[in-house]
């Protein structure tokens, strides 16, 4: 924890609000918006305040709202502003500000109502591909440059996880309408991002199948076992960051051997680990570069 930056330049201000320098220099000087400290050598640096506070001051901006009013507004009722005018006409790009808004305010309120008024109009599918895939995008890039602390990465990971198993058990209760395929879907050993092979679980499910969902971490020497229970056994994995890009090849191989010994199975992989894996593998291997890829396919 302690090295994660807690001040930010006006180059992170402006990454993380879609505000110019420029113009964040003007609301500095006009509005009396942000107070930053000074280096030694004159650079602005700000806090985590200044930062959420910019985000919610933007929001509210590209809402309709001017910057003249909002400036007289104290931090309390400009968060209150933003909850209230999350609206049902509420774009892609203001649901993502008002989503990012919530991880750095930790406002489950503001997350649930934006969550709300866009399932209103939308499917969960839309919902998750339109909004969260883009969302979770620009935090894991906001984790690499060390931007955001990880709390607020788990906070806001956490509530689409908790999105995407409700989802998931309402389709549960319906009896699986096709039986040509049954999936098995895991993570490997020391794999623990969970939210694109959940996603790839609800998929599997809406189109009908059944699927059994063994989460992350598994070895493979517990997976052979799955080939009695269906005659055509699909296995589905997502390498986010394991196995390590040296050892990919050798694992598949050795999925094949252990796991596909005794009985013909197929193997889905997705995640940027699968670049690093020998394409002229087996005919059961299928590598798909996006979640919407195995969604044509079913």
């Amino acid at each position: 924890m302690n090295n994660i930056k807690q001040t930010f330049s006006i180059k992170d201000l402006e990454n993380l609000s879609g505000i110019k320098a420029h113009t964040i220099r003007i609301w500095e000087k006009r509005y009396n918006l942000l107070h930053p400290d000074r280096t030694d050598t004159n650079i602005r640096m700000y806090s985590i305040k200044s930062l959420q506070k910019l985000l919610n001051v933007t929001y509210l901006v590209n809402s309709g709202y001017k910057i003249s009013r909002v400036s007289k507004l104290n931090e309390q009722e400009i968060n209150e502003y933003v909850r209230r005018i999350v609206s049902n006409n509420s774009t892609k790009n203001q649901a993502l500000n008002s989503l990012k808004i919530a991880m750095l305010n930790f406002d489950l309120e503001l997350f649930l109502s934006t969550y709300d008024q866009l399932i209103e109009k939308r499917s969960f599918r839309e919902v998750f591909i339109d909004i969260f895939i883009p969302l979770l995008t620009e935090i894991g890039l906001l984790w690499q440059t060390d931007t955001i602390n990880p709390s607020h990465e788990h906070f806001i990971t956490n509530l689409i996880k908790q999105k995407l198993l409700l989802n998931i058990e309402k389709l549960q209760f319906a009896k699986p309408t096709k039986t040509d395929k049954a999936f098995i879907l895991f993570l490997p050993e020391n794999e623990i991002h969970e939210l694109g092979l959940l996603y790839v679980h609800y998929e599997i499910l809406l189109a009908g199948y059944k699927a059994i969902y063994l989460g992350a971490s598994i070895p493979l020497d517990s997976l052979s076992n799955f080939t009695d229970f269906h005659e055509n056994p699909v296995f589905v994995s997502y390498f986010t960051v394991r196995p390590e890009k040296d050892l990919v090849s050798e694992y598949v191989e050795s999925f094949n051997n252990i796991v596909c010994k005794d009985k013909p199975c197929e193997f889905w992989m997705l995640g940027k680990q699968t670049s690093y894996v020998s394409k002229n593998s087996a005919d059961n291997h299928l590598y798909f570069d996006s979640i919407s890829e195995i969604i044509t396919i079913l």
